[in-house]
């Protein structure tokens, strides 16, 4: 029993150095061998991970927090593709994503944007554009995307990674 006991212990305290070090393998988390790297090192306290600042209630997750990967982004935005192209000019159910990130909200030129949107002084940035694919219509209130959002907060990071991919082509 005892023996178990410990076996449990260790895997716990392995989990929580995973989600200490935001879930990146032990051998990529681990300080090169240096009197610094010797030193004890500070646990970071629970709200500093994404995880663990998504269940802290108002907390706000920074995008740039996550590792991301714009490959697996672009499968995500095979929801988006119905509605939104990245074709300088073509607007479709929703407006062209050419160059959004840097671009101020309800700008794309033909396309019928909603008051909300066009008055919401956005301008896409990494941040922005994290935060309102979360929940499109809580973010703007009044915006005509039906998208209900992405919950997953590392798909919708590897979206924005994405998104920022296909603005600097």
């Amino acid at each position: 029993m005892k023996r178990n006991f410990l076996m449990g212990a260790a895997a716990l305290a392995a989990l929580a150095t995973l989600s200490a070090c935001g879930g990146k393998k032990a051998e990529d988390a681990a300080p090169a061998a240096t009197e610094e790297a010797a030193a004890p090192a500070e646990t970071p306290a629970a709200a500093e991970t994404p995880a663990a600042a998504a269940a802290a209630p108002g907390a706000k997750l920074e995008f740039a927090s996550f590792t991301t990967d714009a490959a697996a982004g672009e499968k995500v935005f095979a929801a988006c593709r119905t509605c939104h192209v990245f074709d300088e000019g073509v607007n479709r159910v929703g407006p062209s994503l050419h160059k959004i990130v840097g671009r101020k909200s309800g700008s794309v030129p033909g396309f019928s944007y909603s008051d909300a949107n066009k008055n919401s002084g956005i301008t896409w940035n990494t941040q922005e554009l994290f935060d309102y694919l979360k929940d499109p219509k809580a973010y703007v209130p009044g915006t005509k995307m039906a998208f209900p959002g992405v919950k997953d907060d590392q798909k919708r990071a590897d979206l924005v990674a994405y998104l920022v991919a296909q603005s600097a082509k």
